[in-house]
């Protein structure tokens, strides 16, 4: 299977050409200057030029794929980002996925893959939703919902399949936010809100792109959510996170005092709930996450951290 892979350099796309090569597949990723050409080619795949909002440039970079994937995103990775600072992104996810679909029209692709969230369809209550919920799109996330209908309606239009993966929320040892939270865990400026009750569902790298090789192999169209096996309180996973750390454990703060520290952004989303389930994605395409649950993922994490030294762990801690 020839595999075509925007977003190819991210912590989701190395994996992608990591894994899709070790089943036997051709790879190429989309490379914009000559430090991703580098990358790309380092880990097997071949490089091919492009620009994501272009889709001439798109067909002739991917011409011949049977699977395009949409990797590509722009997440702010400052501590309160302002909505300037997600323009990129919501850009990337309207007018890359238009260029992107159009593109897999171009190739005859038979399969257009879209990494997309969960919490996109996060309920109104809070409580547990599934991929049949309504969407319920705040200001961040409208781009998302667009994101999916513009998939969804060139899939239609131009013949070919469409996988929506909404994701839980990524981690992993090389990923930038997972270091940050890591690091601000440490430094005890990641507290506890409030009771900490909001329930998360999360999802390990390398699970995430052993989904998207899941859903490319079985030419599988349809909308799922890919999360781990155990939805967790945020207050048991960090406290959790801070054990495996040797960091104190988190101070509890009220909402108000977080938003003055942290942001009304940074507090919507550490209170906010994203409780759903992956066993629509087991059920339709067998799969299995390596990583059954936070516990496991983040003792994976904290062992590669300790290996580097990051954060000054001690590789003999246990």
């Amino acid at each position: 299977m020839r595999i075509f892979v925007a977003g190819a350099t991210g912590v989701l796309g190395r994996r992608l050409i990591q894994q899709f090569r070790e089943r036997g597949h051709t790879v190429r990723g989309l490379a914009r200057n000559t430090n991703n050409e580098a990358t790309i080619q380092a880990l097997g795949a071949e490089s091919r030029n492009g620009d994501l909002f272009h889709a001439d440039s798109l067909a002739r970079a991917a011409a011949g794929a049977d699977v395009v994937i949409h990797a590509a995103t722009a997440i702010p990775t400052t501590s309160r980002p302002s909505p300037k600072d997600w323009q990129m992104n919501d850009r990337i996810r309207r007018e890359g996925t238009r260029a992107l679909a159009e593109c897999a029209g171009r190739v005859s692709a038979k399969l257009f893959l879209v990494q997309s969230i969960t919490w996109v369809a996060r309920s109104a209550d809070q409580g547990p939703f599934d991929e049949d919920a309504a969407l319920h799109p705040n200001s961040l996330t409208q781009s998302t919902a667009d994101m999916e209908t513009i998939a969804r309606e060139a899939g239609d239009q131009r013949g070919f399949g469409v996988g929506i993966l909404r994701c839980g929320w990524f981690y992993s040892a090389d990923s930038a936010h997972t270091r940050s939270f890591g690091g601000n865990l440490v430094a005890r400026k990641l507290p506890i809100i409030g009771k900490g009750g909001a329930i998360w569902s999360w999802l390990h790298v390398d699970d995430a792109a052993s989904a998207f090789v899941a859903a490319a192999e079985a030419e599988r169209r349809g909308v799922w959510h890919v999360v781990d096996d155990l939805p967790v309180t945020a207050a048991d996973y960090l406290r959790y996170c801070a054990k495996r750390l040797g960091a104190p454990e988190p101070r509890h703060v009220p909402a108000w005092l977080a938003v003055l520290m942290a942001g009304s952004y940074a507090v919507d989303f550490l209170t906010g709930s994203t409780q759903t389930s992956n066993e629509a994605f087991r059920r339709d395409l067998g799969w299995n996450p390596r990583f059954p649950s936070y516990r496991e993922g983040l003792d994976q994490v904290t062992s590669a951290w300790r290996a580097e030294n990051f954060l000054g762990l001690r590789a003999t801690a246990a």
